[in-house]
């Protein structure tokens, strides 16, 4: 059976100032409905298949309570760039100081690095910022999936997609030099060059 997980209660002390943070942040706004004593908005992230909800009478969570939603982004930089400059209070770009790929989820400060991945592997670059009740989120930098990922849609951007046609139309340069010719089915290739990276397969030469 197929699950996606649909909704994340985000808990909030002032609904309309969150609303206002979330709209600042480009979210998309898909339900505000109210009764005297009941409150739900609905919000999505650019791209996301999941929904955040917030409001008055949806939970009895402590305002502030979350520590880390996760916003998978494909280029840290110009993610924490573009909050920045929405007056979002963004940290620096950090990293596992262990050399792992999970520095985003210890506990303790002390376990982060200054600057992305050294190697920048997917899935090793984080940034964090908190919403005005200090719900935390964190940015992770994701440019490669894993195996089993590529149900979501690959791209939420023309500048996602022309990134990967750059990295399959160089692939396939090096595929015609070894083949001696020029291959005339390069549109299937690239198809499942592009399928093969989105899922975090090994690549055929």
């Amino acid at each position: 059976m197929k699950m996606n997980l649909e909704v994340l209660v985000v808990p909030v002390s002032d609904v309309d100032r969150a609303k206002r943070f979330y709209e600042k942040l480009g979210f998309r706004m898909d339900i505000d409905f109210a009764t005297e004593n009941y409150r739900i908005i609905e919000f999505n992230p650019p791209g996301s298949q999941t929904s955040i909800i917030f409001g008055k009478g949806i939970t009895s969570a402590q305002p502030g309570s979350i520590d880390r939603l996760v916003l998978g982004v494909s280029d840290i930089d110009a993610a924490r760039s573009e909050f920045l400059s929405k007056g979002v209070a963004v940290s620096e770009v950090f990293h596992d100081a262990a050399g792992g790929l999970g520095g985003g989820f210890y506990a303790d400060a002390k376990a982060r690095a200054p600057g992305p991945d050294p190697q920048r592997r997917s899935y090793g670059s984080y940034a964090s910022f908190s919403d005005p009740d200090g719900n935390v989120w964190l940015l992770q930098e994701i440019t490669k999936r894993l195996p089993g990922r590529v149900d979501s849609p690959a791209f939420t951007s023309a500048k996602e997609l022309a990134s990967a046609l750059r990295r399959a139309e160089a692939a396939h340069g090096k595929h015609e030099a070894q083949l001696g010719k020029r291959d005339e089915n390069w549109p299937d290739w690239y198809a499942e060059y592009m399928l093969r990276e989105q899922s975090g397969e090994e690549q055929a030469a």
